[in-house]
């Protein structure tokens, strides 16, 4: 390993706390309270206009939609639905369960779906996640508790979407009260009811003991779920040892390491949807000469970073090198594309053949893994190109992205646990704000695979295009994130690869 990775290795490990702290008490089994934390602040409850991950962590325990994915096997369930079938490629009807009602003691029925879902399908309801809605043509009812979703074409995520990011509501609640009020007051059918909420700082659930009987998600076993937002990572750690919390996440691999000795701790580590990637300005979108224009720079890049030593050393856990532009479970995601080891002197004679002898020198942005971001500007120096780091806030860089104003990029993407190439490839290589390549091939496979509702054909377009893409390096994927995970010994909790902690789902042991 270069020196470069070994002090960037270091500084990554370095040990931010002293673990001499007592074990957790157990005073949150005591008063059957959860007690869990995390960092982001959430400004309001309303999923439709907040995108953040912890948005949707409580969207799942206060809403439920049509449908629900099993998060082990990926497979379909009928949630608020309890039957649904294809009339044709463009519509499905869903029978709805009739013993179902919201945490205010209305009853669900057919009103309430075609309410929510033509509401937030409008474009002048500007929800912020429009792939979501997008799609959705019309829903009428056909009765007290049958309805009929029309597409605008063939969807193939359709089910995806109806499955979690699709949430009903109360139609006479929302109407009365709107986004504001949902978003300070939640009404949901979920296993949760939100019983106080202090923006940006508490929020406090409690079972819905009316919750249904049959539904997938189960019934809540734990009474009372308290959620604090503890930015600082240090007193959410000081928090679990004290007995002040008992979950947390995204712990740092060396602090988990640490805690994973202590008593009363356990560590889980899991692999999850999102994976790193570089990026390059393949179709010259930024309008000035850049090297990365050239293929061959692009491929000498991307043999130039030593990228299993870098999971090894910095990202650690469950991570694991990728090569398709797509986490490998998302269907259609083909892994028989080229690949990209690390070969320093191939490098070398690639910028040689590109007409950089002696190197050349490239902006290099990042918003996020600063370590791993230096790691990589080690390996690309040690051929003799001279990456300069730009490092900026998620938001200005996705501005700057989107502006078409970046050469080369070291992003991430989480796929909103979508497990479906067309939540990634599509996302990036379609002709839209996302997309530095503007290869017509690529976008023409993937209009027809987004559109095509036999699997086999849409495995095959997909096929085509990540091997294209991967052919041409207008991206190279590095790797795999992992998240750990660190409670109490005294609940049962399950990591799952979609990124979303089912607290619905926690119980005592």
């Amino acid at each position: 390993m270069s020196h470069a990775l070994r002090a960037v290795a270091a500084a990554a490990t370095a040990i931010l706390l002293s673990f001499a702290a007592p074990a957790p008490a157990s005073a949150g089994k005591a008063d059957d309270t959860l007690n869990i934390a995390w960092a982001g602040e959430l400004p309001t409850l309303d999923r439709y206009f907040n995108v953040l991950r912890e948005g949707e962590l409580v969207a799942r325990m206060v809403f439920d939609s049509l449908l629900t994915v099993d998060p082990q096997t990926f497979d379909y369930k009928p949630l608020l639905a309890s039957s649904y079938r294809f009339v044709d490629n463009r519509t499905i009807e869903f029978e709805l369960r009739r013993d179902v009602r919201f945490h205010d003691g209305e009853p669900f029925d057919a009103d309430d779906v075609v309410y929510t879902l033509n509401l937030m399908a409008d474009p002048a309801t500007r929800v912020l996640s429009r792939q979501n809605v997008d799609w959705i043509e019309k829903v009428e009812k056909i009765d007290t508790h049958m309805v009929r979703l029309t597409m605008k074409a063939p969807t193939p995520l359709a089910l995806e979407y109806l499955s979690g990011p699709l949430l009903i509501y109360p139609r006479d609640y929302y109407s009365k009260v709107g986004s504001q009020g949902m978003g300070l007051r939640p009404v949901g059918t979920g296993p949760y009811k939100v019983t106080a909420f202090d923006p940006g700082k508490r929020i406090v659930f409690e079972a819905n003991r009316a919750y249904f009987d049959g539904s997938p998600k189960g019934r809540p076993t734990i009474g009372r779920i308290v959620q604090r937002t503890i930015p600082d990572q240090n007193t959410q750690i000081a928090e679990l040892l004290s007995g002040g919390v008992d979950w947390i996440w995204n712990v740092p691999n060396d602090q988990a390491a640490k805690l994973a000795s202590m008593p009363n701790v356990v560590v889980q580590n899991a692999q999850t949807m999102r994976f790193g990637y570089l990026a390059f300005d393949a179709s010259n979108r930024t309008g000035h000469a850049s090297p990365v224009n050239d293929v061959r720079v692009r491929q000498a890049i991307a043999h130039s970073i030593d990228r299993k030593t870098i999971v090894k050393r910095l990202v650690r856990g469950a991570s694991e090198v990728i090569d398709a532009v797509c986490f490998p479970t998302q269907f259609g995601c083909v892994q028989d594309v080229a690949t990209y080891d690390y070969d320093p002197v191939k490098a070398k004679a690639l910028l040689a053949e590109a007409g950089y002898p002696n190197g050349l020198d490239i902006e290099f942005h990042a918003y996020r893994d600063r370590p791993v971001a230096e790691a990589m500007i080690g390996y690309m120096k040690a051929v003799g190109i001279n990456a300069k780091l730009t490092y900026l806030q998620y938001e200005a860089l996705r501005d700057k992205v989107y502006n078409g104003e970046t050469d080369f990029t070291f992003m991430s993407w989480g796929s909103y646990s979508i497990n479906d190439a067309a939540a990634s490839v599509s996302q990036f290589f379609k002709g839209s704000k996302d997309d530095y390549a503007r290869d017509p091939q690529v976008i023409g496979w993937l209009e027809g695979a987004d559109s095509a509702i036999d699997p086999a054909t849409r495995k095959d377009l997909y096929g085509k295009a990540l091997r294209r893409i991967a052919e041409q390096a207008y991206w190279q994927p590095l790797f795999t994130y992992n998240v750990n995970y660190v409670h109490s010994k005294d609940i049962a909790f399950t990591p799952t690869a979609d990124e979303i902690p089912r607290f619905y789902a926690v119980t005592w042991k």
